[in-house]
């Protein structure tokens, strides 16, 4: 005999899953370990004190999705903006960030300390805290290196793409292994993270190779932090972790954060973005050209680009496969949430900017996720991190 439940009591029961999931949600303490505003807004002089019509986040924001902890990502590419360098670039990421500090001393907090970490939470203020995206921002320099750990850095990546002059990039060990002088940490690169733990400043994996991975993995005496990585063997591109890996934080106490980028989550989307940047989007560039000038054949070609992508972005179910997939492995101490937001083209359907955030919760408690294990994943892991590697 065949049972019809009525489309009443379905929606019925996935109203009250989605009022269960809110409130585990906005009970819990979520920690974001990446986000790109300083560098994609706030340096263009957008005030992200209250909602903007553009980017990904905003004070505002931050409020609505339920977020109490934001690591601001200081990020310069492999060409400073300054030509003084990469350090002043971040010195000047880290002044915008502690301007916009000081002008809502009643809604944020920068914290230095896992103290003022409670305490911000405490407040219900957000906690904001720094983490410096590649190593080639010390120049090679253990003072340089300080004077980020007192201005407030308390993760520093490893390295961006671009590899430096002691650890090489997962970007480079992966596309351009031959033409690396060194791979992995150097007996600086070495010291470099010994002088991190000693600090009190967390070392980030995300975007190192393989070799710099486990070489830091060998030196470091403090948990790591992957602070947006998502899974190799899901999506197999160079940025995301293999098993090993994923077993070698585990091992070492540390989080891997996953990251909400398409590219990352769903190797469909990767492999027609690899096709739309390869041959034929450039067949497709060549002939714009024909006919436009550089501005117009760039608009059309942005919009013909996105809406290509758009078929194949991943669902919020799919990036929460990657969470899934690493409690599987090594158990539910070792995830997190480290979503990009502001430093990526492209995320999930629904996740649109970080008023979504409840949507992962949504999904996690769909699957049957405890809120012991969900509290771990939003937040708690990360805190636990923190904990051992500050001062």
């Amino acid at each position: 005999m065949r049972y019809f439940i009525p489309a009443f009591f379905i929606f019925i029961s996935m109203t009250v899953l989605a009022q269960s999931a809110e409130k585990i949600h906005f009970k819990a303490i979520l920690v974001d370990t990446h986000n790109d505003v300083l560098s994609s807004s706030v340096l263009d002089g957008k005030d992200i004190s209250h909602r903007i019509n553009s980017g990904q986040s905003d004070l505002d924001r931050w409020k609505e999705g339920g977020l109490d902890v934001q690591f601001f990502s200081v990020w310069t590419g492999d060409r400073p903006r300054n030509k003084e360098g990469f350090f002043k670039d971040a010195m000047e990421e880290i002044d915008s960030l502690d301007a916009i500090v000081s002008r809502n001393p009643g809604r944020m907090i920068k914290a230095y300390t896992y103290a003022d970490v409670k305490k911000g939470i405490r407040q219900k203020k957000l906690v904001a805290l720094i983490g410096v995206e590649g190593g080639h921002m010390i120049e090679g320099d253990l003072n340089k290196l300080e004077n980020l750990y007192k201005r407030g850095m308390r993760y520093m990546t490893l390295t961006w793409n671009n590899s430096n002059s002691w650890a090489t990039s997962a970007m480079d060990e992966t596309l351009n292994a031959d033409s690396l002088k060194h791979k992995g940490l150097t007996e600086f690169g070495k010291q470099v993270v010994k002088r991190m733990n000693e600090l009190g400043v967390i070392v980030d994996l995300s975007h190192t190779g393989e070799q710099t991975f486990y070489d830091a993995i060998a030196t470091t005496t403090k948990p790591v932090l992957l602070s947006h990585s998502s899974v190799w063997n899901i999506c197999p591109v160079f940025r995301n972790v293999k098993d090993d890996q994923i077993k070698a934080v585990a091992k070492n106490g540390g989080v891997i954060c996953v990251n909400f980028y398409s590219g990352f989550i769903d190797s469909n989307f990767a492999k027609k973005m690899n096709e739309l940047e390869g041959t034929r989007g450039k067949q497709i560039k060549d002939s714009l050209k024909q006919y436009y000038d550089a501005a117009k054949m760039n608009a059309i070609w942005e919009q013909y680009f996105s809406a290509e992508l758009e078929p194949y972005r991943p669902s919020v179910s799919k990036l929460v496969d990657h969470i899934d997939y690493i409690v599987k492995l090594v158990g539910d101490d070792y995830v997190g949430i480290g979503s990009d937001y502001d430093g990526v083209s492209s995320v999930p359907v629904g996740l649109d900017d970080v008023t979504k955030y409840p949507l992962v919760t949504e999904e996690l408690v769909k699957r049957g996720y405890s809120k012991k294990s969900i509290r771990k994943i939003l937040g708690g892991n990360v805190l636990r991190v923190m904990k051992a590697d500050f001062k």
